[in-house]
């Protein structure tokens, strides 16, 4: 077999959160593999790419997502997704885990999240050691949270013999049930059904508790109230494991843009009030929230287009994952290095993955931005579904290439 040309990639400033590199450099890929990093000459041979005033940073992992769409994935910079177990028929079966582990080759990496539960219906478990051995690399409790404590807790105790990742869903049941929006001046005067932003404090609270007693590893997968982070803080001060994430949705709007009735902002959890949205910024900022996930949802025009209570959550956010993140760094809430370990090495380091890194061994997943780039959301010219309630915002920085396994997988 021919071996493979290297690709030099030159002139751009790397950003390796896990070494710390952060400086103009040039790459060296070869075999899928990353095989230099420094100021050396590329081989002659080599294939050479210009960076020079973009960005170069490990591919985006992207946690929690319901569908693994590819060309929405390299539009975004996103060369790994975790892939939550709410699929059709959900990931209750080693066999359907291994198909979704499958699905994205050889476009995108997918790491399956096993369903905790038969059917994601919360009262039984679903085959765990199984699961991982077909490749999970966690296991999820799915857009709802387990109503029973004692299944909850079983869950827990089973995914620690296992050393599993549990993904949670931080949402009361009995108090989110036929519920909408969250509990506000904007949903009484719609009429919409809601529910309290405790519900989540309560749920954080609870599966922490029972995080603890097991020592399982838990993540939150969107922390997005003032209550839920305090919840969150005081259950790591007391040495829980437990790590939490958030989209930008939850960073950038509240419950205003609900207005009018828009059915591309219903969420879940549903968006919060400004106070609420402000705190978790700050929960940024501390490093309280681990992770920066898109919460890529999409729905179709027919899901969507529907009476505010009728039309099904959701939103598509791969595109706009890294373009909205970089306005936390334009706003000084965060520098650039630690957004690109929010969306690359913090999830590989959650959920054991060998990504999220530059260093030399790793594998060839590249994300090239201009992180200056103006341009305008379209969800009319999105990969799949369009559905964002970003639509026509002006935003800055743009993907200009996609490397996935020491291939070219995106060019803008």
């Amino acid at each position: 077999m021919t071996p493979a040309t290297p690709i030099a990639i030159i002139n751009g400033r790397v950003i390796c959160p896990a070494s710390g590199q952060d400086g103009i450099a040039t790459i060296l890929l070869q075999d899928r593999m990353v095989v230099g990093i420094g100021h050396a000459e590329p081989p002659s041979h080599a294939q050479v790419i210009d960076a020079r005033g973009l960005v170069v940073a490990p591919g985006l992992i992207d946690v929690g997502v319901f569908r693994a769409h590819p060309p929405a994935c390299h539009a975004g910079g996103i060369t790994r997704v975790v892939l939550m177990p709410d699929q059709s028929p959900p990931l209750d079966d080693p066999a359907l885990v291994a198909y979704a582990q499958g699905s994205g080759k050889p476009d995108v990496w997918v790491h399956p999240l096993a369903a905790a539960t038969r059917g994601l219906q919360g009262v039984e478990l679903a085959e765990i050691g199984l699961a991982q051995a077909a490749g999970a690399v966690g296991v999820a409790t799915g857009r709802r949270a387990i109503a029973d404590a004692r299944v909850m807790h079983r869950l827990l105790a089973y995914a620690r013999a296992f050393g599993l990742t549990v993904v949670s869903h931080a949402e009361d049941a009995a108090l989110t049930a036929g519920a909408v929006a969250t509990s506000g001046e904007y949903a009484t005067r719609l009429g919409l059904a809601a529910a309290p932003a405790f519900a989540e404090a309560l749920a954080i609270a609870r599966d922490c508790r029972l995080a603890e007693a097991t020592g399982a590893a838990l993540h939150i997968r969107q922390v997005t109230t003032a209550e839920g982070l305090a919840a969150l803080l005081a259950a790591r001060a007391r040495g829980v494991d437990v790590t939490a994430g958030i989209t930008p949705a939850h960073l950038l709007l509240n419950d205003m843009a609900v207005s009018g009735f828009r059915s591309f902002a219903r969420l879940s959890p549903p968006l919060r009030d400004e106070r609420d949205r402000l705190a978790v910024i700050e929960g940024v900022r501390s490093g309280a929230i681990d992770i920066l996930a898109s919460g890529h949802d999409p729905q179709s025009q027919e899901d969507k287009r529907q009476p505010f209570a009728d039309a099904r959550a959701g939103m598509a956010g791969a595109q706009t994952l890294l373009a909205l993140g970089l306005g936390l760094v334009r706003d000084d809430v965060i520098d650039l290095p630690r957004l690109i370990a929010m969306l690359s090495l913090n999830p590989a380091r959650r959920f054991g993955l060998v990504a999220g890194t530059l260093q030399l061994g790793a594998p060839a997943d590249i994300a090239v931005f201009d992180e200056h780039a103006p341009w305008r959301i379209d969800g009319r010219v999105f990969h799949g579904a369009g559905n964002t309630p970003f639509d026509g915002l002006p935003t800055t920085g743009r993907v200009r290439m996609t490397i996935k396994g020491g291939e070219l997988a995106w060019q803008c």
